[in-house]
């Protein structure tokens, strides 16, 4: 049977799951202090983990074209949060260094961050987790194979 309503749309509802997530995590950061938007932090923590990404990796990575990650990269190094430096062995590109200000914002989030996930799932167990896991994995396969 088609669903009938929007709220009965199983990606409207993962939309809005994410979006209610996002604004969470967004409001909790800022009562913590911290003046990053979820994106930036999303970048930053991809340069953390995975130092010798391109800008166009670091998009991709989190979601962003090329033109968005480029503005929050820029927004980022305004805020001497990150900068670039030459690539010792391709002249074209830049790698992304964090900076100390920057490492020190991966330390102040990753406990926030760690407290929102832990909110976002209560009473859902592991075996639900790793069920939506598979379901979601499964649905972006069927997505990327057409």
């Amino acid at each position: 049977m088609a669903d009938r309503r929007l709220q009965d749309v199983l990606f409207y509802s993962l939309e809005a799951a994410i979006k209610a997530y996002r604004r969470f995590a967004q409001a909790r950061l800022q009562a913590a202090g911290i003046d990053i938007t979820i994106d930036q932090w999303l970048v930053l923590k991809t340069i953390h983990e995975s130092a010798d990404l391109t800008l166009q990796q670091v998009g991709v990575a989190v979601f962003k074209d090329f033109a968005s990650i480029t503005r929050i990269v820029q927004l980022l190094e305004r805020k001497g949060l990150l900068r670039r430096k030459p690539h010792p062995t391709d002249g074209r590109r830049s790698e992304l260094v964090l900076t100390s200000a920057g490492e020190s914002v991966i330390r102040t989030v990753e406990p926030v961050a760690q407290a929102n996930r832990r909110q976002a799932l209560d009473g859902i167990d592991a075996k639900e987790i790793a069920r939506l896991r598979e379901v979601l994995k499964r649905i972006t396969e069927n997505c990327d194979a057409r």
